[in-house]
């Protein structure tokens, strides 16, 4: 090891596996066993099967299922729903005839806007009842279908859990606590991202939509299985202490003409697992950056992703001239990243310090005779260490700056270079605060080529 701090820093953050469990068994809110106190209609678009159970508003306009389980244990339940009112909509989920559970079914926008809410439930071998009784005359929201998944051992942990910068000051915890939702078109995956408090989106299949999106506070924003993800858009997080977001388990495209995730004037940020690609193009203004972190944002990890084929990968610190903004901030932590093919800013780096970047294995970053992995700018301080760079123009810049940019200060050590340029140090750094494991660089390549990306957790 070439640095052993103590123990990892920060709680571990379980996340959905897509081997745990088998598929969930649907059963539709229109057809027997089901029972609908109200109408079954079929007027708004969207629903699946045959139509969807709009209850009767009163306390008494409930719905009930009756599903059948292999063996007793805990399920997972997702219901279905719309909502297109403003006011949300409480019930009691009552599971064999006693209250389980009390969620709120929110506001989804209109009514032909559906998502899911999950819940884990205890059920018994066999039949069971799962009633919702709404608590308030409004009734119940519109209803589709109740997915019930059973079986399967626990969530398996990610590689590490959360290390670094966003564990700090409070750590990141996203949206833990909680509803969790489950959304499978853009429209109410922006919704969902835009709404305020506390929740886990989980997003099903790759959604493509244009604009950006504005993720509030405490939000989970993770991908099913291995194939899902996002592209079109800038993920913007932007004007929050804490904002305490985590993005995982994304297929993510770059953004033509902006950027992929932009980070700015928020603090708490955890970028993890997923993989981010565009094209290169001539034009290295086609896209902008992949992930942009500017304005005095802090306390932000990135960690075990893949970035390939992008020009602008990550910049910390938009300008040289805006150091008295950023000065005593952009403290983030880069570990256990594949950077392939991404030509230049891996990261790019004013004023911020500490930043770290350590254990991340780097590939053929040889575009023209300007690529490079990581450059130190404008005074700011970084730590490089233990990563593996292969066929790299240049590994680092420091004491020469860069461009337009003067020069910053980097320390680098344990570093594996071949068929690469230097990886240039200068000065000295502030210590790292928090604790860690740094991998010798002889084992690096294997972790990160075997742990990184989307569909890794």
């Amino acid at each position: 090891m070439i640095a052993c701090v103590g123990l990892l820093a920060g709680a571990l953050v379980a996340v959905a596996s897509s081997t745990a469990q088998a598929a969930p068994t649907r059963y539709e809110a229109e057809s027997s066993p089901a029972v609908c106190s109200g109408s079954i209609d079929t007027d708004w678009t969207g629903y699946s099967g045959s139509g969807f159970c709009n209850g009767a508003n009163s306390t008494s306009g409930h719905l009930q299922f009756t599903v059948t389980a292999p063996a007793a244990g805990t399920a997972t339940v997702g219901v279905r729903f719309a909502n297109g009112t403003t006011t949300a909509r409480p019930a009691n989920l009552v599971v064999n005839g006693a209250t389980a559970q009390s969620p709120s079914f929110e506001g989804t926008g209109a009514w032909s806007t559906w998502v899911t809410k999950t819940f884990s439930v205890a059920v018994t071998a066999g039949s069971n009842t799962i009633r919702l009784n709404p608590t308030t005359s409004a009734g119940l929201p519109n209803v589709d279908y109740l997915d019930v998944e059973t079986g399967g051992g626990p969530q398996p942990q990610p590689p590490g859990g959360l290390v670094g910068w966003a564990a700090q000051a409070g750590g990141t915890t996203g949206g833990a606590g909680g509803a969790t939702v489950t959304v499978s078109t853009f429209a109410d995956f922006r919704a969902q991202a835009q709404a305020a408090g506390a929740r886990t989106i989980l997003v099903n299949g790759m959604l493509s939509g244009t604009g950006t999106v504005e993720i509030s506070a405490d939000k989970t924003i993770r991908g099913v299985g291995a194939s899902s993800g996002i592209s079109g858009t800038t993920l913007n997080i932007e004007d929050m202490s804490p904002a305490n977001v985590i993005i995982q388990n994304l297929n993510i495209r770059g953004k033509v003409g902006g950027d992929a995730i932009q980070i700015e004037s928020a603090t708490h940020v955890w970028i993890d697992h997923n993989t981010m690609s565009s094209t290169i193009e001539d034009d290295p203004d086609h896209y902008d950056g992949m992930l942009d972190i500017t304005h005095a944002a802090d306390y932000i990890t990135v960690s075990w992703n893949v970035i390939r084929n992008h020009w602008k990968t990550s910049l910390v610190g938009h300008s040289d001239g805006n150091g008295g903004e950023d000065r005593g901030h952009l403290r983030v932590t880069y570990h256990h990243n594949w950077f392939d093919r991404t030509f230049e800013r891996s990261p790019r780096v004013r004023f911020g310090e500490t930043v770290h970047v350590f254990n991340n294995y780097y590939t053929d970053i040889d575009h023209n005779a300007d690529s490079y992995a990581i450059a130190s700018l404008e005074d700011a301080g970084l730590l490089v260490e233990g990563n593996v760079f292969e066929n790299v123009r240049q590994a680092c810049w420091s004491a020469s700056g860069y461009a337009d940019s003067g020069p910053g200060r980097l320390v680098a050590r344990g570093n594996s270079l071949t068929a690469s340029g230097p990886c240039e140090v200068n000065g000295t750094v502030a210590a790292i605060p928090y604790s860690y494991t740094a991998e010798d660089a002889g084992s690096v390549k294997a972790s990160v080529t075997a742990g990184s990306g989307a569909g890794k957790l």
